[in-house]
């Protein structure tokens, strides 16, 4: 049985404004001064192409993603035939850069066995928060829902799951502080499948990507949860936090090397201007991003949609 992760939240009229909210800082920065240099206009000089490319900069698309928009956008003008304006090519462009990593997340085998996601991220990512958020998109999805307090180095992280779980009406499973995480996590999965509980999800705790002891650690958690599923984790979604800016792809390279990265999910973007990384992780790590982070309620974890997001920031109109 698959469950698409695009049912969690249906397409709203308020989608779009809810995105152009939360991305306010990043759109001001950006669109304005594209408006100013494109709109309208069916060819551009290398002059304007130059600020253009400062502008992208600046929103921190990162070298390697703005010179792919940049030299793609020069090629398009100079053989467009004056059907499209600029502000559209680019932002075909900027839509065909993200249309790869638009993959909403599957729930694949729920029911015969718990799908398990492991959350990864490192300290201050908001992946506490992600997973209460995430649990309550799949229980409006009629999904059941148990979560494991992985994060077994915070007395505070156990709490905090534990608080979001008497929200959500989900069932923790927590020790002591100190306790083996890979032991919780392992705990977790045998009560989920005994219960015939369809997800599972198991914090971990925040580490910096250069602690490769933590790391190990987290190659641990994996081994000992296919002791009892091959499969598990279905799911390893990386945490990040947009305000990070460049070093992101850095933490990305890191975890995704020690337990094999399926999925991201970007926080914060509301407290940003440079919500541009997003393009810069799709250039570099074409990972699925699944879902994104655009303010402090429940409704602002949204699944990343490609055209939705390049239209809160520079408009489709």
């Amino acid at each position: 049985m698959i469950f698409k992760g695009k049912q969690a939240t249906p397409p709203s009229t308020g989608l779009l404004g809810g995105l152009r909210t939360g991305l306010r800082r990043t759109r001001e920065n950006l669109l304005g001064g594209l408006a100013r240099l494109i709109t309208g206009k069916d060819k551009l000089d290398p002059q304007t192409l130059e600020e253009i490319e400062d502008l992208l900069l600046g929103a921190d698309l990162g070298i390697e993603a703005t010179t792919k928009l940049v030299t793609d956008l020069k090629q398009r003008l100079q053989t467009n035939s004056g059907a499209s304006d600029a502000k559209t090519l680019l932002r075909e462009e900027l839509v065909a850069l993200l249309r790869p990593v638009e993959q909403p997340l599957e729930i694949v085998g729920a029911g015969e066995r718990p799908f398990v996601m492991l959350i990864v991220g490192v300290n201050g990512s908001g992946k506490t928060t992600t997973i209460g958020k995430i649990a309550h998109l799949l229980k409006r999805r009629k999904l059941s829902v148990a979560l494991a307090a992985g994060d077994t180095f915070r007395a505070a992280a156990v709490e905090q799951l534990k608080a979001w779980g008497e929200r959500n009406e989900i069932a923790v499973t927590a020790q002591d502080a100190g306790a083996d995480s890979a032991s919780v996590i392992y705990d977790a999965l045998v009560s989920a499948t005994a219960r015939g509980t369809q997800v599972l999800i198991a914090d971990t705790a925040g580490r910096l990507h250069t602690q490769s002891n933590l790391m190990e650690e987290l190659k641990k958690v994996k081994r000992v949860l296919q002791k009892l599923d091959p499969l598990a984790p279905q799911e390893v979604m990386l945490v990040i936090d947009a305000t990070s800016g460049q070093n992101v792809l850095n933490q990305v390279a890191q975890f995704h090397q020690a337990v094999g990265l399926t999925g991201i999910t970007i926080t914060k973007l509301d407290g940003t201007a440079k919500g541009g990384i997003l393009f810069a992780l799709a250039y570099r790590w074409p990972i699925p991003i699944r879902y994104i982070g655009i303010g402090e309620r429940l409704e602002d974890l949204a699944p990343f949609e490609a055209e939705a997001f390049v239209d809160a920031l520079i408009g489709s109109d």
